[in-house]
């Protein structure tokens, strides 16, 4: 069977003035065009070829010796090369640039951007990109708790977070107690495995173990009360939605962050607020 979208290896079964046919075996029915300008010197019929099966220009399946960055079902960082009407092109190696319509569009692209898209198959039975790669990515990463990951935003979801793809490949999520610093889609992001679930999706997030993290907060909140002239008008009672609008900071990590302050004496806690110990 010629399968759209995929490397497959095939038989050469026949040839003409404008390329050779290939199929499955030399009596195959389903047969597909390979190019003149794509066949190797001195091939033979009955000779196997490795080639990807895609529709030219004019919607005709057709095969290339040329592997593209991405085949179906998988994904890849591809290049904005132009956004349309109905759509962004994408460059994938290919003469054909391949479209993200604008329905799997998680966010818009522009122009000069590297994406991360899936391929995938429309009802009109045409190779499609699409930014919404959850269905695609994998869940046997090789990571464990605690390991630090670079990977991609690809979606968020106020309700659950920012949907990652950890090298670009496996299933991850930061989820939105997790987000203390705005994210927005295609962001390249740096974060720590927190949780490994029974099903081999990564639970992520952007900050440090407690007590590692403790000594950044710290310096942070430190450095505000310095700009601010040695008062802030937060401590432990401080409401938690404040404290994150203020601090990006988490009620807990903000009072271990002034408790370090506290410890060490820089600062003096009131009931108005924190004061620097000069």
């Amino acid at each position: 069977m010629i399968k759209l979208g995929e490397v497959q290896t095939l038989q050469v079964v026949k040839t003409t003035d404008f390329g050779v046919y290939l199929g499955e075996t030399a009596n195959s029915e389903n047969k597909v065009l390979l190019p003149k300008n794509q066949v190797p010197m001195n091939i033979k019929i009955d000779e196997e070829i490795k080639v990807f099966i895609y529709k030219d220009s004019e919607d005709r399946i057709i095969a290339t010796t040329t592997i593209p960055e991405l085949t179906l079902g998988k994904t890849a960082l591809l290049r904005v090369k132009e956004v349309t009407s109905i759509g962004a092109f994408l460059d994938w190696g290919l003469a054909k640039d391949l479209l993200l319509p604008f329905k799997e569009q998680t966010a818009r692209v522009h122009m000069g951007e590297d994406i991360l898209v899936a391929l995938y198959i429309d009802k009109s039975d045409r190779l499609c990109a699409t930014m919404k790669v959850y269905d695609y990515l994998d869940t046997n990463s090789p990571y464990k708790k605690d390991d630090r990951v670079m990977g991609i935003v690809y979606e968020i979801i106020d309700a659950f977070g920012a949907f990652v793809a950890v090298d670009n490949r496996y299933c991850g999520l930061i989820p939105t107690k997790e987000l203390y610093r705005p994210l927005k889609v295609n962001d390249s992001v740096e974060a720590r495995i927190i949780n490994v679930k029974e099903d081999g999706k990564l639970d992520l997030s952007l900050r440090e173990k407690a007590y590692v993290q403790m000594d950044a907060d710290a310096e942070m909140i430190f450095k505000k009360l310095q700009e601010a002239g040695g008062f802030l008008p937060y401590h432990d009672k401080t409401d938690s939605e404040v404290i994150k609008a203020e601090f990006n900071l988490s009620k807990n990590a903000f009072k271990r962050g002034i408790g370090r302050l506290l410890k060490e004496g820089h600062i003096q806690i009131t009931d108005s607020g924190i004061k620097e110990i000069k």
